[in-house]
């Protein structure tokens, strides 16, 4: 069953460190099935209560899942485990389009807010018991968030869009409730549903987002929240038009507690307008971060949502980090003020890229996916993506695994265009033509 693993211990809590020491080093593969509770029991000399305990932690922490008469096993994406046991090396003159990351030369520099930043900090540095949200950043934000139409709602300030996400989360579901996640979707998102003892239901995507027919399975099967990224989606670029979301909140109207979260990471690098899920049911929240547009390592990102859901948020920051630092704050208001970014030129930027891969791609006979973001999808034949992915290595190009994206959906590459020259792309094309033939059919699968 474990192979030559043993599995260890006396106590409930040493029982589950000795599973999870197993996943963490890769000797118990996702998929892995553990021994019945009983039988453990006998092999430890332990009471069967007490392995119990050991799974609960272990299903707690998104490390096992258990199917009833089916037992448990490692998850697919447990919340121990690295993200990448065996990480693909790219060797040197390989191009690069795994990383998920913006172009550089499309950000702005930092220098000048920094520096007006630490101006401010300086005739008024920040102390204990002070708004954890700067007013001006909290206005600006406001004034923003009301142009694109996002229901009214207190402003708080998160650790990037992820801490935003986790903390919107905890504060309404307890391990073993039931999310709604885009399927294929963002690997961090579904790594944080199953670390917070959370189970995945996936939601199938196509163009225009999440699937209305997927997402109705999903909340009646019980899904206490749905977690849709509005625009830019990772991997596959949908973008919520404005047909699926009067879908989706007809749908949404129906199940007033259940919580709605809009990822709205594309926030200044996608000029195709918002369609904000929030206010239909009771409780939503929507977070939009700074990254993309202005930095990875500007780790800020401005929430909002019901006043019962960023009080429970605020109130939870206070005990931990207690605010993100006024300084980053100061440093976002300079750059809004400032127009640091040309949100229109660094969206057609991308979009020029994005489609010029996508329309390549299309005269050779490949389907791909990308109408706004930094990732283009291309669907592959079943069991094909290693092959896609080593064909590709060996012509010069390293693209990601989609297996890292995906639950249930069919497999595919993803491939991030954000550095990409229009100049680079028909060979690029050639590549991947070459590699997926046949073409794995379209974004459904």
């Amino acid at each position: 069953m474990l192979g030559d693993y043993r599995i260890e211990g006396r106590r409930a809590s040493d029982i589950a460190a000795s599973v999870e020491a197993g996943v963490g080093s890769g000797v118990l593969a996702p998929g892995s099935l553990l021994p019945p509770m009983r039988e453990l029991a006998r092999e430890l000399g332990v009471n069967p209560n007490t392995v119990a305990a050991a799974y609960r932690t272990l299903r707690e922490r998104g490390v096992i899942e258990t199917d009833g008469r089916r037992g448990s096993r490692v998850r697919a994406r447990p919340s121990s485990a690295p993200r990448d046991v065996l990480p693909m090396a790219v060797p040197a003159g390989v191009r690069d389009l795994t990383a998920g990351n913006p172009d550089v030369s499309l950000l702005p520099a930092l220098d000048g807010s920094l520096a007006a930043a630490a101006r401010r900090y300086a005739q008024a540095p920040t102390l204990y018991g002070e708004d954890p949200v700067v007013p001006e950043l909290a206005r600006l934000a406001r004034a923003d968030l009301d142009a694109d139409g996002v229901p009214a709602g207190p402003v708080a300030v998160t650790s990037g869009a992820l801490d935003g996400i986790e903390r919107v989360l905890a504060a309404h579901l307890r391990p073993g409730d039931a999310v709604a996640v885009e399927d294929p979707g963002w690997v961090a998102a579904l790594d944080l549903v199953a670390a917070l003892g959370l189970r995945v239901l996936p939601v199938s995507v196509d163009d225009d987002g999440p699937e209305a027919d997927a997402v109705a399975r999903a909340l009646a099967a019980g899904a206490r929240a749905l977690v849709v990224t509005s625009r830019a989606q990772n991997p596959t670029g949908a973008v919520v038009s404005a047909d699926r979301a009067e879908e989706l909140r007809a749908l949404l109207a129906g199940y007033p507690e259940v919580l709605v979260i809009d990822d709205d990471h594309g926030h200044g690098i996608v000029d195709l307008p918002l369609q904000c899920l929030g206010g239909v049911t009771r409780h939503w929240a929507l977070v939009r971060s700074t990254a993309k547009a202005y930095g990875p390592d500007l780790r800020l990102a401005v929430l909002t949502g019901d006043a019962v859901t960023l009080d429970r948020v605020r109130g939870r920051q206070r005990l931990g980090p207690g605010w993100v630092s006024r300084l980053l704050q100061y440093a976002v208001v300079e750059l809004w003020t400032s127009h640091a970014v040309d949100r229109a030129a660094v969206a057609r930027a991308y979009d020029e890229r994005r489609d010029a891969l996508i329309a390549a791609l299309r005269e050779r006979g490949v389907r791909a996916h990308g109408r706004s973001g930094l990732n283009v999808w291309v669907p592959v034949a079943v069991a094909g993506e290693t092959a896609v992915v080593a064909g590709l290595l060996g012509a010069g190009w390293a693209v990601g695994s989609g297996s890292r994206h995906r639950v249930e959906s069919g497999p595919g590459v993803r491939l991030t265009v954000s550095t990409l020259s229009v100049a680079e792309v028909p060979a690029l094309a050639d590549a991947v033509a070459g590699a997926v033939r046949p073409s794995g059919g379209g974004l459904r699968v």
